[in-house]
């Protein structure tokens, strides 16, 4: 074992942070860095990185179904024609983060949506362009920021998305399956490694 994992009551190597918090393990074994190219998980993954902001991500994990019952699913056709009053509403909702920006942020982002799924065909097709070369990655977990998430952060804030700092769309990045950020002796990496290696990824059809 090293630094950058802890063994589990099961006697197997895993990240360090799978341990932090009851919800993390289940969340790192079975999701975290596995690729995903449905549009609304993927609108669901960077809205709710975006409501990290500032928090720790368990407070995320644990009011996750609240936020997907309170956006629908995350379906951002429906998002899109929320109004003042869904805001109000959402802001009462004890079940969520009550952010009015980070709010009013997933309503604007789910019309930004619509717009890219028009012009780029899906928001899968969009995000996976931004994997990074497999040469250019570095230690895992070494960073929270790079040149990829950045680049997509600027891009996206072009388009009118908010809350998509680099360090978000980096978070995105490895909570979506574009980078392996499992430390090296995690017993999941070679299971990202393997789901990475069969995923059809959009730029290819």
């Amino acid at each position: 074992m090293n630094e950058e994992t802890i063994v589990g009551s099961d006697g197997k190597e895993r990240c360090r942070w799978s341990d932090a918090a009851p919800e993390f393990k289940a969340y790192h074994d079975s999701e975290w860095g596995f690729p995903v190219s449905d549009d609304r998980r993927l609108f669901e993954k960077v809205c709710l990185e975006g409501f990290q902001s500032g928090l720790s991500w368990r407070t995320i994990l644990v009011k996750r179904e609240n936020f997907r019952a309170a956006f629908h699913d995350f379906d951002f056709e429906k998002i899109a024609r929320f109004t003042q009053r869904d805001v109000n509403r959402l802001l009462k909702d004890e079940g969520i983060v009550r952010h009015r920006g980070k709010i009013e942020a997933v309503i604007n982002n789910a019309k930004m949506a619509i717009d890219l799924c028009k012009q780029e065909g899906s928001l899968s097709a969009f995000f996976w362009r931004y994997e990074p070369e497999a040469k250019k990655l570095v230690e895992p977990q070494a960073v929270s920021i790079s040149a990829e998430s950045t680049a997509l952060s600027k891009d996206l804030k072009k388009m009118g998305w908010k809350f998509v700092g680099p360090t978000t769309a980096y978070a995105f990045m490895q909570a979506m399956g574009m980078v392996n950020d499992h430390a090296e002796a995690c017993v999941t990496r070679p299971k990202v490694e393997r789901a990475r290696k069969n995923f059809k990824r959009p730029c290819d059809n």
